[in-house]
């Protein structure tokens, strides 16, 4: 399992991913989840993604192929449109799938594999998507302004309580490590380190890029931090009144 988030404000994105698989007591190996595609000035991709490892590995390497071979294939690097990223994203995952899938679920093994990717080509507005395992996708809209792929539910009530339309990219890079420092204190399958970015709207290039490993003092201090804050609004809270109950 993973935990991979994709945040679209005003300001900006912020897309972050962990790098644990095949996590058990005497089993646990890291690999990068995390794809960046530049050309400064001219577009900026970003993929995360959560699944079969050796899927989205197979994906991700019929893409980075395609753009080997230059002009002779549409590719993420000479596409018009985000759009057209997530259709290829979405078509070279249904290639993979459908040539490995039967093979794997044959073993029962699951072949599922899902993609969040975000960023922005000259000529249009930053965009999110989210590319599921059968190859379609949705995008990002004002009142749906976030994705989670992996293991999402322990870390989606603090972006549900923070992320809005107009948070800053700070405090939208708080919220996703505190989505991630919750979830691996409550799920073994997810862990350090996380790959994080942060982007600019509008900017066309990438200048904000993180690794958070346990030694990191940033990440220890924002875990600490938010454990103790957490501890002390709950002390502060009211205790219920019996009185008039049934």
């Amino acid at each position: 399992m993973t935990y991979c988030a994709g945040v679209m404000i005003d300001a900006g994105m912020v897309l972050a991913s962990d790098s644990r698989t095949n996590a058990g007591v005497d089993n646990i190996s890291t690999f990068r989840k995390m794809r960046t595609f530049e050309r400064p000035g001219e577009r900026v991709i970003v993929i995360v993604n959560s699944g079969n490892l050796a899927v989205t590995q197979a994906t991700l390497n019929h893409l980075e192929q395609d753009i080997r071979h230059g002009d002779l294939r549409h590719s993420l690097m000479n596409v018009a449109s985000m759009w057209e990223v997530a259709e290829l994203v979405g078509n070279a995952l249904r290639e993979v799938r459908g040539k490995d899938g039967p093979y794997l679920m044959s073993s029962n093994v699951a072949a599922g594999a899902n993609f969040i990717l975000g960023g922005q080509i000259a000529g249009e507005q930053q965009r999110l998507f989210l590319v599921y395992s059968e190859g379609n996708f949705i995008e990002a809209t004002p009142e749906t302004p976030y994705f989670q792929i992996g293991e999402v539910k322990y870390g989606k009530p603090i972006i549900d309580r923070v992320i809005t339309a107009g948070t800053t990219l700070d405090d939208a890079v708080k919220c996703v490590l505190v989505s991630f420092d919750s979830t691996m204190r409550s799920n073994l399958s997810v862990g350090l380190p996380v790959d994080l970015v942060c982007y600019d709207r509008d900017s066309l290039r990438l200048t904000h890029l993180r690794r958070f490993d346990e030694h990191d003092p940033y990440m220890n201090a924002l875990r600490q931090q938010w454990g103790e804050g957490v501890r002390r609004a709950f002390a502060d809270l009211p205790s219920l009144d019996w009185g008039g109950g049934i």
